[in-house]
Parts: structure tokens; C-alpha cells; sequence
């Protein structure tokens, strides 16, 4: 992303004056922006122009940025957009629940320059590399997610942002359970409608955008999850698991079919001396004992 050309339009939602006064100077010699000072029309502007990023105010005078978040997340035009939270709140519940609802940052006020140049160029670099996967082919072609190469690619890259900022980092490893049995009953036509259907219910079941779904290959599935820990990625594991198993898949002639899968989690904080290969290679080894103990569940890697 070459900064000066204004390739991406940030929204800014807040309801003080000075706030977008100080951000609009730190951000429109590099952006595009759009201004709002409440909720209602944050929603109108991030439906009409589809922002690449909002920096979201929580407390506004008619609907908390919370309730805003959780509107922008439940509509499938603008569920994608990368939500910073702007606050002066700075209570780790306020920050968790931000997060729980897909926010990608939090921002504290009062703003510091260096910081929220360097946060919003951080996640617009993102935004520019999904864009830079669609275009170049590292999208798997049955499921529409990203492939295996794709995935690699962004895991390298949030690898090293996890060694420079000292940052958990998690990844899901997931299997779609005795998917031989399916196909063998239901045929490989219907095998690849389950493998698409997993694919959607998986990503739908993140709720940041920096969360990144893959096929890795097969009827295999990875996540990668940036800034999460062993407990958040279990959550994040659990959650797409009792989704998966809650769908229906119908076949041709209208038949409910169900799948199940099983997920092996593990997270690092690494540094120079981790390798990415014992990276997988762990939660690998917690997708075995999930299959070997049963199937359908999530196991973490214990160190």
C-alpha cells in the first residue's frame, strides 16, 4: 500500500467535535475520509460507500458504538469492514466485549499520533492483502476461501507481527469427520456441497476480520487467529464446531444431511527461536487425540 494516493476511505464516527477534528488532521493526508457524528448514520455511510476501515466512537448519543458494531456485523454488506474502537473507556471487560463483537483494535483517548497512524496503516495493509489474494488466485475455487498458499503467505506475515509486537498467535487445524463415509453414501457431488457449506459456516463463525479461514486441503480446514490465546482460540474452535454440527446440508432430492468435525488448537507468544512447521505440527497433534478420543470436539495442545 503506498501511502499518499488515498487508495482507501476510512469512516470516522464520533460525536465530539475535537476527536474528529484530531483524527481527520493525523488521517486525511493519507486517506479518504467520511465523518459521522452518531450511529444512524454511521450505518447509512458504511452501507452507501463501503469504507475499507471505521474508527467507531463507543459512546454516542443515540446508540452506543457497541449496538453499531453489532448492526454492521449482521448485515452482509458491511460485515467485512475492519472496526477500530475509538474510547476513553479503559476497562478490560469494555475492551473484551469490543472484541467479542469483532472489533479489530481499540484505540484509547486521548490519541496518540504515532499510534493510530500506525494501527489504521496495520489493518489497511490487511484489507490490501485480501484484496491482493482475490486478484492473484489464492482463492480455492470449490469453497471461494482462501487456499492453501494463500494461507501460508498470511500466516508468514502475521507470524512476524506476532515476533515484533510479542503477541499471542493461534491457529485451528480442522477435519470434517469419516467425510469418506459421506461421500461414499451421498456420492462426491454432495461431498463437495458439505466441503462448501463447512467453508461458509467456518468463516461466518469469526467474528474479526483479521481472523483468516483457509482450506488447507482435502477435507481439511485451517484458521489463523492473530492476537488471540489458548482460551480465546478454544472459544473460537467451540464456536465453529456447534455450528458446523447445528447446519443442515440438503441433497438434491431435498435430504437433511448433518456433518461433524474435529478441531486441534494451539498458541504461541514466538520469538526467533519458534519454528512455524512444530507451530502446526502441535495443533496437528491435538487433531489427532480430538479424532482418537471420539471426534466432533475440540482439543487443545497442552505444552
Amino acid at each position: 500500500m503506498a501511502e499518499g494516493k488515498k487508495e482507501f476511505t476510512v469512516l470516522i464516527a464520533d460525536d465530539e467535535k475535537l476527536n474528529v477534528e484530531l483524527l481527520s488532521g493525523i488521517l486525511s493526508p493519507m486517506y479518504n475520509l467520511l465523518i459521522s457524528r452518531n450511529g444512524a448514520r454511521t450505518l447509512t455511510l458504511a452501507r452507501e460507500h463501503n469504507p475499507d476501515l471505521i474508527l467507531l466512537d463507543v459512546l454516542m448519543p443515540d446508540m452506543t458504538g457497541f449496538d453499531v458494531i453489532s448492526e454492521l456485523k449482521a448485515t452482509d454488506t458491511t460485515n467485512k469492514i475492519p472496526v477500530i474502537f475509538i474510547t476513553g473507556l479503559t476497562s478490560a471487560d469494555d475492551e473484551e466485549k469490543g472484541f467479542f463483537l469483532g472489533a479489530v483494535d481499540y484505540i484509547i483517548k486521548p490519541f496518540n499520533k504515532s499510534i493510530v497512524k500506525a494501527r489504521v496503516n496495520t489493518h489497511l495493509k490487511i484489507v490490501d492483502q485480501m484484496r491482493t489474494i482475490e486478484r492473484i488466485g489464492l482463492i480455492d475455487p470449490l469453497t471461494k476461501i482462501s487456499n492453501r498458499r494463500g494461507f501460508e503467505n498470511r500466516l508468514h506475515a502475521e507470524w512476524g507481527n506476532a515476533i515484533r509486537e510479542k503477541h499471542p498467535i493461534s491457529f485451528l487445524i480442522m477435519d470434517i469427520d469419516k467425510f469418506k463415509n459421506y461421500n461414499d453414501t451421498y456420492g462426491h457431488q454432495q461431498g463437495d456441497e458439505a466441503l462448501k457449506a463447512f467453508a461458509e459456516v467456518s468463516a461466518k463463525s469469526l467474528l474479526r476480520s483479521v481472523d483468516f479461514a483457509a482450506r488447507w486441503g482435502g477435507e481439511e480446514f485451517v484458521v489463523l487467529l492473530p492476537g488471540t490465546d489458548i482460551e480465546g482460540a478454544a472459544d473460537v474452535a467451540e464456536r465453529i464446531r456447534a455450528n458446523v454440527e447445528a447446519s443442515v446440508i440438503l441433497t438434491e432430492n431435498r435430504t437433511e444431511t448433518r456433518i461433524t468435525a474435529s478441531i486441534g488448537v494451539n498458541s504461541l507468544i514466538p520469538d526467533t527461536d519458534s519454528t512455524i512447521s512444530d507451530f502446526i505440527e502441535k495443533a496437528d497433534q491435538a487433531l489427532y487425540k480430538a479424532k482418537e478420543t471420539g471426534r466432533n470436539r475440540v482439543v487443545k495442545h497442552e505444552s
